[in-house]
């Protein structure tokens, strides 16, 4: 019974990092052409989203040993998912740094680019979430 309360607090907390992910570099790729402070704001909530994704992930493995004294057994296309997601996720930290650190500096472009790839990242790690789903 609380195995599987554990593993849903983990996969709500999860979601809602996904969706933070995916909605906000999408909307800050939408009004990147305007200088406004708030992409810093969003910038912010993407570091700290993709932080929380890669935390709530390894929820789901400290889920699985703290109750089966093993980690799910991952392998193929299920592992490949988890590598494109824990890269999706260390890349969006960076970028996210990067673009709170440096970004004043950037041309308009440069910055659209950067919400551009951080949106990239976030429906790349959606879509291998639903290949880690199904085949793990």
């Amino acid at each position: 019974m609380f195995e599987n309360l554990n593993y849903a607090i983990v996969q709500l907390v999860h979601n809602f990092g996904a969706a933070a992910v995916v909605g906000f570099p999408v909307l800050g790729w939408y009004i990147s052409g305007q200088a406004s402070p708030v992409l810093r704001k969003f910038a912010w909530i993407v570091g700290l989203s993709w932080t929380v994704q890669a935390i709530s992930g390894a929820g789901f493995g400290a889920v699985s040993y703290y109750y089966y004294q093993t980690f799910p057994d991952l392998h193929g296309i299920a592992f490949a998912a988890l590598l494109v997601k824990i890269l999706c996720a260390t890349s969006g930290v960076v970028i996210a740094v990067k673009y709170l650190r440096q970004s004043a500096a950037w041309t308009p472009k440069r910055r659209r680019n950067a919400w551009g790839l951080l949106s990239l990242l976030g429906v790349t790690a959606l879509s291998a979430a639903a290949f880690l789903r199904w085949y793990a």
